[in-house]
């Protein structure tokens, strides 16, 4: 009952915020909202359990704002933290043969704590670093090798970590999975994406028509990683010891445990200050009224693919019915490469992973009809949303890639990451192969 009158509220307050949101948004934004409109109406003439369906899409949308909001809430504190800062410059200075590997678990290490805001902070970063070469042609592959050093460590925790999306949702919408069950299936997925960089930075590295500049030292010492790493284990353990402590699933727990260390975090850095309740107000005045606030465009793109994903997955599962019949015959282990290769081809249609991933679940045979444990479909779906991330022009990371290397975002997904994205493409797909017949 509680988890029922829960989910009316999600909905409502998702209603209230489209409602008052939309008329401010871009016409992108509001193109998704018309897109789920129009989902509602054939919902309307053609179910007459419409409002169901609706509430369900409502209710999905609503356990990925709260989501977000929940990750957002720790960008502001940390971006205000020198520590992080300094941690964030040794990662970006440091030289060329242990540069790649130093960003790449740089970039890992801070997406589990900044989400999307780890690109943006080592982006800026390396992006000055790199200014400083007077050399054209050595700034110009400097700076693509680092941000994609920066890019690849991302995308790789999108495979296992709970605070991601990719994860949170996969399990949200595949019955009877959980994090930890795919865990170590997904973390080992990880280490190969990490490990196919940089192999692939190794081996090909471009050819520079005059000698290499002088090495300089890096800026700081390995004792600037300590503040990230304690965050991480903080993070991490406080995850796990609350998880058996409460019962509840990791999504729920990281809702709640986030914003906690993000509070706490403002009123540590606000102590020993002239007036320090009051500045700790401020701050937490500012994070609530205008922090989570400036993110409410990413907020309807995000709430609509979810919307989206699940109503129109709802809408499609009786046309396909005699599909799913047929699905039901194929091997569990074709179908879940094939998830590997169709999440990032929808990519690069223009298909938010949220979306697609919430539009294909319901669509797939269930996992016991398959034969396989639920959490091998988790690992294929964080598998694909891992590769779409490095590929498709659409998404955030390609995006924001792209504006850090002064270059276009398809530019990036298809040309710097087409041998990484083939090879992974085969290595995730003999991975959750071989894992479907385990």
């Amino acid at each position: 009952m509680g988890s029922a009158g829960a989910g009316l509220v999600a909905a409502a307050g998702i209603l209230v915020f489209l409602v008052l949101a939309t008329p401010r948004a871009p016409w992108s934004r509001q193109a998704f909202v018309a897109l789920g409109l129009g989902l509602v109406a054939i919902a309307l003439f053609t179910r007459a359990d419409w409002l169901a369906i609706t509430l369900k899409g409502l209710e999905q949308g609503g356990f990925i704002a709260a989501f977000f909001i929940a990750l957002a809430s720790l960008r502001g504190p940390a971006a205000a933290s020198p520590a992080i800062e300094r941690c964030g410059q040794y990662l970006a200075s440091q030289p060329p043969g242990k540069r790649y590997l130093a960003l790449t678990t740089g970039g890992h290490l801070f997406a589990l704590i900044l989400s999307y805001g780890a690109i943006s902070l080592l982006g800026g970063l390396t992006e000055s670093i790199a200014s400083r070469e007077p050399n054209a042609e050595i700034r110009e592959i400097r700076n693509r090798r680092m941000l994609l050093a920066i890019q690849r460590g991302f995308v790789a925790s999108l495979t296992w970590s709970p605070l991601a999306f990719a994860m949170a949702i996969s399990t949200s919408v595949i019955p009877g999975s959980s994090w930890s069950g795919a865990a170590v299936f997904a973390i080992f997925n990880a280490a190969l994406v990490t490990f196919i960089g940089w192999a692939l930075d190794t081996y090909f590295k471009p050819k520079l028509t005059q000698p290499a500049p002088a090495r300089r030292d890096p800026i700081g010492g390995w004792r600037d990683l300590k503040p990230l790493l304690a965050l991480l284990v903080l993070l991490f353990s406080g995850v796990a010891v609350l998880e058996l402590l409460t019962g509840l699933r990791v999504i729920a727990v990281v809702m709640l445990l986030v914003p906690t260390i993000a509070i706490g975090w403002i009123v540590i850095q606000s102590r020993g200050e002239t007036g320090t309740a009051a500045r700790t107000a401020t701050r937490l005045k500012r994070l609530a009224l205008t922090d989570i606030p400036s993110f409410q465009s990413e907020l309807i793109l995000l709430v609509m693919a979810g919307f989206i994903g699940a109503t129109g997955g709802e809408l499609l599962q009786p046309l396909i019915a005699d599909q799913a019949l047929a699905l039901d015959a194929i091997p569990a282990s074709v179908i879940l490469v094939a998830i590997v290769w169709i999440i990032p081809l929808l990519g690069q249609l223009g298909m938010n992973p949220i979306l697609s991933v919430s539009l294909l679940a319901p669509l797939l045979p269930s996992a016991a009809a398959m034969g396989v444990s639920p959490n091998v479909v988790v690992v294929a779906l964080t598998a694909g949303w891992a590769l779409t991330g490095a590929s498709s022009p659409f998404t955030a990371t390609t995006l924001l890639i792209g504006r850090l290397g002064h270059t276009s975002a398809f530019r990036v997904g298809v040309v710097w990451n087409g041998g990484f994205m083939v090879a992974g493409l085969l290595a995730l797909s003999a991975t959750v192969f071989l894992i479907a017949q385990l």
